[in-house]
C-alpha cells in the first residue's frame, strides 16, 4: 500500500493513541474512530487494509497498533507536520495558534527532500513551536517525561517545555496567560475543592487556571 494522505493519517492517530496509552496496550477501534472523526466500521476496514500491508498489528474487538514499519512511517509523517509548524511560524512569521491547521494540509504533500532543508535553515531544531518533539530524519524521536502544572512541586519555579493541546483557542488562551513554552513560572496554589491551580508568571502576573488546563501545561525544572 503507498502511502496516502488518508493512510498517513491514520498511522499518525494510532501513534499518537499509543503514546498516550503507553506500554504495549492496543489502541481501542472506538478511541481511534472518534480521533479521525469516522464511524468504526470505516476504522475498521482501514485498519484491517493497513494490517495486510504490514503497517499495524489489528486483535479483532481489541484493538490495533502499529509495527515497527507504520511506526517509523507514522513518525516521519510527525517530523513533517511539526517542522512545518515550525516554519511556518519562525520563517512565514504566522502565529502558533494558526499552523497547525496549515499543516495537516502541507505535511502529506512536502518531498523529504524540502524538509529536509527546512530542518537545516531551522538549525536541527528538537521540538516544535508546542514542545512537541520532532522525530529524526530516521524516524527516531526523544521523548521526554515531563510533569504537568497540576502535578509540580508548589513554590518552586519551573519552566513551560511543552503544550499539550493544539485547539487554536487554548494556545491563544495560553499566550495571553504568558504560559508558552520557555516561560518560567512558579505555582503558587492548588485549591482541590475548585479544581483549580494558581500560577505566577515571569511577570508578575497571577493566573488561576482550571485543572483541566494546567494539566496540558507540561513543565520541566528550572536548572
Amino acid at each position: 500500500m503507498l502511502p496516502s494522505s488518508t493512510v498517513e493519517n491514520y498511522l499518525k492517530a494510532i501513534y499518537s493513541a499509543q503514546r498516550a496509552l503507553g506500554t504495549e496496550t492496543l489502541v481501542p477501534m472506538g478511541q481511534l474512530a472518534n480521533a479521525l472523526d469516522v464511524v468504526p466500521g470505516t476504522a475498521t476496514t482501514m485498519v484491517k487494509a493497513l494490517a495486510e500491508s504490514g503497517l499495524v498489528r489489528y486483535e479483532p474487538y481489541a484493538g490495533v497498533r502499529l509495527t515497527p514499519a507504520g511506526d517509523k512511517l507514522a513518525a516521519l509523517v510527525l517530523r513533517r507536520h511539526r517542522l512545518i509548524e515550525l516554519f511556518l511560524v519562525q520563517v512565514m512569521g504566522m502565529s502558533w495558534d494558526e499552523v497547525h491547521d496549515e499543516a495537516e494540509h502541507l505535511e502529506h504533500a512536502v518531498s523529504e527532500r524540502l524538509i529536509g532543508r527546512m530542518d537545516e535553515m531551522l538549525g536541527f531544531p528538537s521540538v516544535d513551536p508546542h514542545g512537541d518533539p520532532i522525530p529524526n530524519a530516521d524516524g527516531g524521536v526523544h521523548e521526554r517525561t515531563y510533569e504537568s502544572l497540576l502535578e509540580c512541586p508548589v513554590g518552586q519555579p519551573v519552566r513551560v517545555a511543552r503544550v499539550a493541546d493544539q485547539d487554536a483557542g487554548f494556545l491563544r488562551f495560553i499566550e495571553q496567560s504568558a504560559l508558552m513554552p520557555g516561560q518560567a513560572v512558579v505555582v503558587v496554589a492548588r485549591d482541590p475543592a475548585a479544581d483549580s491551580v494558581a500560577v505566577l508568571g515571569a511577570d508578575e502576573r497571577r493566573i488561576v487556571l482550571g485543572a483541566r488546563a494546567a494539566s496540558k501545561v507540561l513543565v520541566d525544572a528550572v536548572v
